[in-house]
């Protein structure tokens, strides 16, 4: 299952009057493990930060959302808490769950939080909404992973529609190498098979 990671990167920036400054920036990405979460890092950073950069921190984050709208490049975290039943029906647990939004200010912050739980069947509160320090955001993309079941409807597919084809791993030399449909019905191998067995 995927999980938010923040990782803390420094580096070296250089700033909009020309000068440098050694910079530790923290970036959120959605990985597997904290093993994942730093080879992802260094993957989407590589060609983003010129020079040398090393992460200095990975932590997993608690996220249940994130919302991301064009117009904004500041993120707000939102605390939320609601109330569920327990099983035996007495009393009311209490539930806090976080969430990652973009908006120019706190205020629109709070409106589009409203906007996007507005769907939700319970009544909540808005604990709090801070600013984040967070520069950017890196969700798993599809092709990152997949979940079996995907996997198996693609192998399907590409065998449906290219039948024969042998796969080969990415990165081997083997070529792709077409197999006759039907197999051909070679009757001297039957003839030896059938004196060995006499």
């Amino acid at each position: 299952m995927n999980s938010w990671f923040t990782v803390r990167v420094k580096y070296t920036k250089q700033l909009e009057n020309g000068t440098l400054k050694r910079v530790t920036e923290p970036y959120l990405l959605a990985a597997m493990t904290f093993t994942d979460a730093e080879a992802r890092i260094y993957e989407e950073l590589g060609s983003y930060i010129r020079g040398e950069f090393m992460v200095v921190g990975i932590a997993r984050t608690d996220l249940s959302d994130i919302f991301q709208y064009e117009d904004s490049a500041t993120w707000f975290k939102c605390k939320i808490t609601y109330g569920i039943e327990e099983e035996d029906g007495d009393k009311k647990k209490k539930v806090a769950q976080n969430f990652l939004v973009s908006a120019p200010d706190v205020k629109e912050a709070y409106g589009r939080m409203e906007e996007s739980l507005a769907g939700l069947m319970i009544d909540y509160q808005v604990l709090s909404i801070v600013s984040s320090p967070i520069v950017e955001i890196f969700p798993y993309r599809d092709e990152d992973v997949q979940s079996p079941a995907k996997k198996v409807q693609d192998v399907d597919e590409r065998v449906s529609s290219q039948r024969g084809v042998v796969f080969s791993a990415s990165g081997s030399d083997v070529e792709e190498e077409e197999v006759p449909e039907e197999p051909s019905n070679d009757s001297s191998l039957e003839d030896q098979f059938d004196e060995e067995h006499e």
